[in-house]
């Protein structure tokens, strides 16, 4: 693959608490160690305000690659929904019975994701669609989170609309502190090879992000309630390392750095946008 996306979307994922299952069923929640593309359709699903019968096939075009700038760490949470109530009020089972007494409580373990950033970036030849998307997540239609509801966004997700955007996803301030035990690569995931990446560094890559890493069923076909069904896609990884003045730490310093490189090299992109 030689062509880069000519257009996109540049976003910022970060929160206290994040959590992009994949293999999450009944009891257990787990979490991907980043955003999946289930995850990100059903947000923007949330933010065009699209029926959870809708269709998704228009979103699910649009290529995702992410940058992480801080892996977070998982935390796992003992979770109980339903105990000490009356028989008449305990969780309700798939049959739309009450669990019977002596067994109210549903106990599930949940993970997720803490102190984790992400910045990633939506791409399309599809452009009437990256507008459409970006005015929804200017203006939500239903309230947006980082995988679960119990999950929302420490700020405005949408950085900007960009040409060439996997440029900006590699020059970008990173949200994190240069390591103190020296250079350390930064991941970057794909639905698509990474070869192209625009990354100058002298340092080698661990990967060259053209060869697919494995499999992961996070690509949604359908969010229907009663009739969910993901599909395995190809994973691509690539792993690099940004130049010393990428590091910008956490602080308010980083969210001005931020809003600097927004306003220099997004400015006409977002003027432009319906």
């Amino acid at each position: 693959m030689t062509d880069r996306p000519s257009r996109g979307l540049l976003l910022r994922l970060a929160g206290p608490l994040q959590s992009w299952g994949t293999h999450s069923k009944y009891t257990r929640r787990d979490t991907a160690r980043f955003p999946t593309r289930s995850g990100i359709v059903g947000m923007l699903a949330a933010a065009l305000g699209r029926a959870r019968q809708a269709s998704v096939d228009d979103l699910t075009d649009l290529s995702m690659t992410v940058r992480v700038d801080r892996p977070g760490v998982v935390l796992s949470d003992f979770h109980t929904v339903g105990g000490g109530r009356p028989a008449d009020e305990t969780v309700i089972t798939v049959d739309g019975k009450h669990r019977p007494e002596g067994k109210g409580t549903l106990i599930s373990k949940r993970q997720y994701l803490a102190d984790a950033a992400f910045t990633l970036a939506l791409t399309s030849d599809d452009h009437a669609l990256l507008h459409t998307c970006a005015a929804a997540l200017r203006n939500p239609h239903w309230p947006l989170s980082l995988g679960r509801r119990s999950c929302p966004p420490e700020g405005p997700l949408l950085l900007g609309y960009a040409e060439d955007p996997l440029h900006h996803l590699v020059q970008l301030p990173l949200a994190a502190k240069k390591p103190r035990s020296g250079p350390q690569p930064i991941d970057f995931y794909s639905d698509r090879p990474l070869g192209t990446l625009p990354v100058k560094s002298d340092a080698p890559d661990k990967d060259d992000g053209d060869h697919h890493s494995g499999e992961v069923t996070d690509e949604p076909v359908s969010f229907a309630p009663l009739a969910r069904q993901y599909r395995p896609r190809p994973l691509y990884r690539r792993a690099v390392h940004l130049p010393d003045a990428a590091y910008e730490g956490f602080s308010t310093h980083h969210l001005k750095t931020l809003q600097n490189y927004i306003d220099t090299h997004f400015a006409t992109a977002e003027g432009s946008a319906p």
